[in-house]
């Protein structure tokens, strides 16, 4: 797991400067409100709305970031009434988050805007049972939310926005269908049943901090698609609050709310979620629970048994929502696996004309551009796949087939690489040959993605001064050996997940 976090590939730096920023960011806001004249607890929401605005919001180009940062005020503020005006009033509380929960995640099928916009409004509800608002705080909130969100978008869109030397990354869309057959619709059902269970059940844990089991529920669900990735990252959260405890019993418990101590500490939290997001939910989760712990220390109420309680109440989210996705319209890990694989290896084709158009002489095309989408369709293959491939997987033989089909889409996704490279290069010719091969390739792609027979690849591949035909036999070859671990009969390996 170590190796995971600080080993993992950060191209470009991007993690290194996603995370210095958010700190920068939301050290920032946190400052900027305290200057403002606000309490510590009109500070902690601010910094609070600038972490969710600088880690949610993920669309595709700086444009669209602004455009849902500055949305972000128009579903946060009126949830953020409601949570303090119900306060008093449990049953319209629990009924209205439980809505704000189902809407939250029925908002994805609008993709990174929808996403974001249903974060912000179930954490805006969250925080303010966090922090137990109540409407006469009403104004110095709105106040700290709306400095907050102005000086953390001053940071990304001003001071340190790096995505603008960056082409836009493409963002795949979700599995499609209509009603009860979109995994959207069904995830917000999964979602609210499995918070309605948590909400319940937490609360006869604590009257107080119930909160707790139905934020584990619902963080289960972000970025999840079947019920194996749930699973997965149910005991992801599981780990990573248990490790981060311990680590709070001989950090956050100690310090006792001191002032600077904590501010060093919290920055090194904020640090820490941002950088290991991407390749470590287990960690993550670890700082953002060294992170509350820090808070409830300069609160004033953490304690050893208010530690043993949020391990409780995370217990319970997570089988809240392990229940929901096994019983509640359940979503096969292996129908979610079949999209992304298939969808990886069109964008492989994709690529590999585009390549093969450039290498005509159309400048127009664009394998690189291809290449990216391919590499974040592969990111959701390997989501989808991790379930398969977990160390707590008790069927070995599908393990393997799981990883030899991500090793086979790996061995393409750099025989692209390769192939992009080469039509990069302005002295690169054309070769008459190469048209046979990507023909080749297409006829594979399409035969694996229609149920046809695939021809075997050649035996014999080019010579080194033929790079271009190096890379498309490399891709005929990992095409037509997919064939064996994606053919399986049902039963085997990835089939009926």
């Amino acid at each position: 797991m170590l190796k995971r976090v600080f080993v993992a590939p950060d191209p470009g730096r991007a993690r290194l400067r996603f995370a210095a920023r958010a700190v920068l960011g939301i050290g920032l806001a946190v400052v900027v409100c305290s200057l403002a004249g606000h309490s510590l607890v009109g500070a902690v929401t601010g910094g609070l709305a600038a972490l969710l605005a600088l880690f949610t919001v993920t669309d595709a180009t700086v444009r669209g970031q602004a455009v849902t940062t500055a949305l972000l005020p128009l579903v946060g503020l009126p949830v953020l009434a409601a949570a303090a005006e119900l306060h008093d009033l449990p049953v319209a509380r629990d009924l209205t988050f439980l809505a704000v929960v189902g809407a939250g995640v029925y908002a994805r099928r609008w993709g990174p805007r929808g996403h974001s916009l249903g974060v912000f409004a179930f954490m805006t509800f969250f925080v303010a049972q966090f922090l137990h608002a109540t409407p006469a705080q009403l104004p110095e909130l709105y106040a700290a939310v709306l400095l907050s969100l102005l000086t953390a978008s001053a940071v990304r869109f001003g001071l340190w926005c790096y995505e603008r030397r960056l082409p836009p990354a493409p963002v795949p869309a979700p599995p499609g269908g209509a009603g009860l057959a979109r995994v959207t619709t069904r995830q917000a059902i999964q979602a609210t049943a499995g918070a309605g269970f948590a909400l319940v059940v937490g609360q006869l844990v604590s009257g107080q901090r119930w909160y707790w089991a139905v934020g584990a529920t619902w963080w289960i669900f972000v970025n999840t698609t079947s019920r194996g990735e749930t699973l997965v990252r149910g005991f992801r959260r599981v780990l990573g609050t248990v490790i981060g405890i311990g680590l709070g019993l001989l950090v956050a418990v100690p310090l006792e709310g001191a002032g600077i101590p904590t501010a060093a500490l919290l920055a090194l939290c904020v640090f820490g979620i941002f950088y290991t997001a991407a390749v470590s939910y287990t960690w993550m989760m670890l700082c953002v629970t060294v992170l509350a712990e820090l808070l409830y220390g300069l609160l004033g109420v953490l304690d050893p048994a208010l530690l043993a309680l949020r391990l409780a109440e995370t217990g319970v989210g997570a089988i809240g929502a392990v229940l929901a996705v096994l019983f509640v319209l359940p979503v096969t890990t292996h129908a979610v696996t079949d999209t992304w694989i298939q969808r990886a290896l069109r964008c492989v084709h994709a690529a590999t004309a585009e390549a093969a158009a450039r290498l005509a002489g159309d400048e127009s095309a664009d394998p690189a551009s291809r290449l990216a989408e391919l590499e974040q369709l592969l990111g959701r293959v390997r989501l989808s796949i991790a379930p398969l491939v977990h160390p707590l997987n008790p069927m070995p033989a599908r393990k393997r087939r799981a990883r030899r089909v991500l090793a086979l889409l790996d061995d393409c996704a750099r025989e692209i690489r390769g192939l992009a490279a080469v039509a990069a290069d302005p002295e690169a010719s054309h070769d008459a040959r190469l048209a046979a091969a990507c023909w080749r390739v297409e006829a594979a792609v399409e035969a694996l993605t229609g149920g046809a027979d695939i021809t075997a690849a050649p035996a014999a591949g080019p010579s080194a001064a033929d790079p271009a035909l190096t890379h498309l036999h490399g891709l005929e070859r990992a095409l037509t050996e997919l064939a064996t671990p994606l053919r399986a009969p049902s039963g085997s390996p990835l089939v009926g997940a």
